[in-house]
């Protein structure tokens, strides 16, 4: 006699069960030689090896039927288990749908620029995404992320960026290194928080399942089965990003974003994302996107803050030619 507990937690739980545990009442009728328990999000099922491992392949099919379409309609449910494994749950989302986040939010592609970068990542295995603040880059990049977790396309999420100063001192920050470290990794974690439950995403972390680390920890690994995502690759030196594009392993997906007009090495011509577009031109399987001030989509302010900077770079640039 076998028992292991599940833990339900990407979904509401009563859309899984049903009003009036409905749906719940079902799933148990089709159990009859399991004992199942639930207390809320926890699951604690009773039986046969066997028993247990079908049940848990029905309990995720479910959950991710609930994720695509925010309800798990009778018709749906029986489906579910009539067709046995060959139910299909939806993963042809609308093309502008690529993954539904906490909460049963929908996250999707919302400029033409980001439409495109999803287009390219299923013919590409290497994209670059280089644009201003704010026109989602990073956000759709590591939602295809969450997506392709999901989908069990890949195997574990790897987010990196280069640890450069903005006018800061790193030194002079309190506490260990990894405090030292987390702030320039906070915008990864603020946009993995708006897709994978906390509790789910602290387990990822904990087993590894979810990666996130300043770019110098990259040297010396092969990365194979991995959605890897290099932030903020404006501050990489050619040689950085060579050693980050040169980590990709069997059935790897890596996408590169950027923006060059936020450069913080000492000298801007260092910048490694600026050279890479030439080094690489016309190279199979790599995709470039550039997303401009028609895809920010923050603060109206934001874009009228990245205009005027770039009048004011231009009429610098005029200047000093004088």
């Amino acid at each position: 006699m076998a028992e292991k507990l599940l833990v339900v937690e990407d979904v509401d739980i009563v859309k899984l069960y049903g009003i009036n545990n409905v749906n719940y009442n079902f799933i148990v009728s089709q159990f009859p030689k399991l004992k199942i328990i639930s207390r809320g999000k926890d699951i604690r099922v009773i039986g046969d090896d066997v028993e247990i491992e079908r049940f848990e392949s029905r309990l995720n099919i479910m959950l991710e039927y609930l994720l695509q379409h925010e309800n798990l309609t009778e018709t749906a449910l029986s489906d579910i288990f009539a067709n046995d494994k060959n139910f299909e749950t939806g993963n042809n989302l609308p093309s502008d749908i690529i993954v539904y986040g906490n909460n049963g939010r929908i996250i999707r592609a919302r400029t033409e620029n980001q439409c495109k970068l999803v287009e390219l990542y299923g013919e590409n295995d290497l994209l670059f995404a280089v644009g201003p603040a704010g026109s989602g880059k990073t956000y759709t990049a590591i939602s295809l992320a969450v997506s392709a977790l999901r989908k069990r396309e890949v195997r574990k999420i790897i987010l990196t960026r280069p640890a450069v100063e903005a006018g800061e001192r790193l030194g002079f920050l309190p506490g260990d290194l990894k405090e030292k470290l987390d702030p320039y990794l906070q915008p990864l974690y603020d946009a993995l928080n708006d897709m994978i439950p906390q509790r789910k995403l602290q387990t990822y972390i904990e087993d590894g399942t979810v990666q996130i680390a300043p770019l110098a920890y990259m040297r010396g690994r092969t990365l194979d089965n991995a959605f890897v995502i290099l932030d903020e690759a404006q501050n990489t030196t050619l040689n950085q990003i060579k050693m980050f594009l040169t980590r990709m392993g069997c059935n790897a997906k890596f996408i590169v974003t950027g923006d060059i007009t936020q450069i913080d090495l000492p000298f801007k011509n260092d910048s490694g994302l600026l050279k890479i577009r030439k080094i690489l031109a016309g190279v199979k399987n790599i995709g470039f996107v550039d997303f401009d001030n028609r895809d920010i989509i923050r603060h109206p302010l934001v874009k009228t803050i990245v205009d005027a900077f770039e009048k004011h770079e231009e009429k610098t640039v005029k200047q000093d030619k004088k």
